[in-house]
């Protein structure tokens, strides 16, 4: 086992990282920008160095993190999501400098990262996906030629993306070309490649997505699925598992495929792959993410792993403790990511400093949180300053624990989206499990 890994990343996830060694009698090395000096992770970690200024990209800078890497002695890099995580050129520098990333290898990582190619190589693996584009839109003329045989709607996609970036839906021949224009630009801006894909638009889907684990050895398990159809701009809001219109029948070939995709491209460690669900039960292949995500404590919650130790097991060469047979689910959790931002200005971001916090607790509920009292959030990063997670014996305890969470959660100095939250866990439609990904465009919230 490792004894010393680096956290190349920042906030909650650093946090939640740090958290899972010192479990495992491991000692952390924490990474930071000038402005993050004080932050949690930098303060929780055994050692830190700083990398750089917030306006320099120092969380994306390979040289200095793998330079931070050696000057500590560090065996492993844990890249957390966002950032590097998915970056198949930091992977691959990692293990020619004998340095383990915590996650897939490069080439797998370059397999899936590209939306265009893991469609072609799921269906090579027999996983269900949505009709479209087998090759790249090189340009306008592709886009229109390939709109003609999907017929409208359709989505244009950034091969290279994640997070919702690089997406826009065309409904008509009149929004073809500014949609596959404006795609392209972001793109480029996000992910250094503008390269576009097509698929036909589900209408009302929703999207679910498979958690796996895979060791070095060929063994793959799937732990059971998660709803994050709560989306607002294809940002994930509130994410449950398991997923509430979800039959054993419907699990089980789900994760059959899912395991099936993972095995095909050979990966290992944590992944998921990410499903639309139709109204009728069918599921199509969406995206594979190479990494730990953001929603993964509703996993912890239902099936009792902590899928950061699993991760640095299954990289320091650990086999598989469990079997597909010992994956039991028990009951229903539910995550509200925190954000600090303004639901009443079009969610702007609210940075600033936390002048007062009290964070709930009692049985069933879970914060996994960068922030103290005291505490500046800074402008430079994301705006999710907290995950509220919550678990019940069933869904309905679990909406309930966290309505009362939510009610206990406070956060003075900066705004957020605490109240946005409740509105959604007493919408009726909500509690009843009648949502989609369109669900908080057709609220009046």
């Amino acid at each position: 086992m490792f004894k010393k890994i680096l956290i190349a990343n920042r906030g909650e996830i650093a946090v939640r990282i740090i958290r899972a060694c010192r479990e495992m009698g491991i000692e952390t090395v924490a990474v930071y920008s000038t402005v993050d000096k004080e932050a949690l992770h930098v303060q929780m970690a055994d050692e830190s160095i700083c990398i750089g200024t917030e306006t320099d990209n120092c969380y994306t800078n390979i040289s200095r993190i793998l330079s931070a890497a050696e000057l500590t002695s560090s065996e492993a890099i844990h890249p957390g999501f966002g950032f590097l995580s998915e970056n198949s050129r930091f992977a691959e520098i990692c293990r020619k400098c004998n340095i383990t990333f915590i996650g897939p290898s490069a080439e797998v990582i370059d397999k899936m990262g590209n939306k265009s190619n893991a469609r072609e190589l799921m269906q090579q693996a027999n996983v269900p996906v949505i009709p479209g584009t087998k090759k790249p839109l090189n340009n306008e003329q592709d886009a229109r030629e390939m709109v003609e045989e999907l017929g409208y709607p359709v989505m244009i996609k950034a091969a290279s993306g994640g997070g919702g970036r690089g997406i826009r839906i065309v409904r008509n021949k009149d929004e073809l070309l500014n949609a596959f224009s404006t795609a392209k630009k972001e793109a480029k801006a996000f992910f250094g490649d503008d390269t576009l894909y097509m698929e036909k638009y589900l209408e009302n889907p929703r999207h679910v997505e498979v958690q796996i684990l895979a060791d070095k050895y060929g063994e793959v398990l799937y732990l059971g699925e998660r709803d994050c159809s709560i989306q607002r701009r294809n940002q994930k809001v509130v994410e449950e598992a398991p997923c509430p219109v979800m039959t054993e029948e419907l699990r089980e070939k789900m994760g059959q495929a899912a395991v099936r995709a993972a095995k095909y491209v050979g990966y290992e460690n944590a992944g998921t792959i990410e499903f639309l669900l139709d109204k009728h039960n069918n599921f199509y292949f969406m995206e594979m993410n190479t990494r730990i995500q953001v929603e993964h404590p509703v996993t912890e919650e239902i099936v009792g792993m902590d899928l950061i130790k699993e991760q640095i097991k299954i990289a320091a060469g650990k086999r598989l403790e469990k079997t597909q047979d010992d994956i039991v689910l028990k009951g229903h959790s539910i995550e509200c990511r925190i954000n600090a931002e303004d639901p009443q200005e079009s969610f702007m971001p609210c940075p600033g400093k936390v002048s007062g916090l009290f964070i709930p607790n009692g049985l069933g509920v879970r914060v996994d949180s960068l922030l103290y009292d005291g505490y500046t959030i800074p402008s430079n990063y994301d705006s999710m300053i907290a995950k509220l997670i919550v678990h019940g014996k069933d869904r309905e305890e679990a909406i309930n624990r966290m309505k009362r969470a939510l009610g206990e959660f406070v956060i003075l100095g900066v705004k957020n989206n605490i109240d946005f939250h409740l509105d959604i866990l007493n919408n009726d439609d909500f509690v009843k499990g009648s949502y989609d990904t369109n669900f908080i465009n057709n609220q009046s919230f």
